[in-house]
């Protein structure tokens, strides 16, 4: 991708999964690369698996004071921020009339609450600094109904309007833009299912596969690099035509 080399790329939940395949693709087009990740153990094997990392800093992105001091550590080792993928997340698993009141707080204050404290201090950082790239993990959760994630599929949306919000405020410095997975095989995901279980989610997904962690990385790789300088205020979906159709896509 054009543009992307020497790039300062913060990258949060970059320690596993979509961020750490993330993290790997912008070091192959030579930025200078740092991840935030509350869980240590998953900060340990990153900086040993990626051993070009700038660096990995812990913070809980729900924590205001835990993303300031993180974001500025960030900016000490990478000397500034250039792009911020706000991919931080969590999901519980659960029907609608049992998510209770702890677990819907928690889910609202990591995939929502947390993307707007990571996106308001590294807009802040950009509109000083006169330029920069921020994009969001959102979902394919926050444009359709899925049933037994309704918390988790509120906060998607929320992200997506904060998206197209944040882009109109902040232009013509700053971009931004939304990346929406469908489903997509990382090593937990995977983990989560049978064979059979796999085989029956595939069969609804017209490219009859889920996606690798890779292809959501190169995306994000893309959207932050100059070949999309004029991309911003949208979400960018990729789920093997999942929500091309209706029910005759299920």
């Amino acid at each position: 991708m054009r543009g992307l080399e020497a790039k300062r790329v913060l990258i949060t939940g970059g320690a596993s999964g979509i961020g750490a395949a993330t993290a790997a693709r912008f070091l192959e087009e030579g930025s200078v690369v740092c991840v935030l990740d509350r869980d240590a153990e998953a900060r340990r094997m990153i900086a040993e698996e990626l051993r070009d990392l700038a660096g990995a800093v812990d913070a809980d992105v729900s924590n205001l004071k835990q993303v300031q001091a993180a974001f500025g550590e960030a900016i000490e080792l990478m000397g500034g921020v250039d792009v911020l993928i706000n991919n931080a997340g969590i999901s519980i698993r659960h029907n609608f009339l049992d998510i209770t009141p702890e677990e819907w707080e928690r889910v609202i204050a990591v995939n929502l609450t947390g993307v707007f404290y990571v996106a308001q201090t590294a807009a802040r950082h950009m509109m000083e600094r006169g330029s920069g790239v921020i994009l969001q993990t959102a979902s394919t959760n926050g444009v359709m109904g899925y049933p037994y994630y309704a918390d988790y599929n509120a906060t998607k949306a929320g992200v997506i309007e904060l998206t197209k919000s944040m882009a109109l405020e902040l232009a013509p410095k700053v971009r931004v833009c939304a990346v929406a997975p469908g489903y997509v095989l990382t090593p937990m995901q995977r983990a989560e299912y049978t064979d059979e279980m796999l085989e029956e989610v595939n069969r609804k997904i017209p490219l009859r596969r889920h996606a690798q962690p890779e292809e959501i990385a190169a995306l994000f790789a893309f959207l932050a690099s100059d070949d999309a300088q004029n991309m911003t205020g949208h979400v960018y979906t990729c789920d093997g035509g999942e929500t091309a159709g209706g029910l005759a896509s299920r």
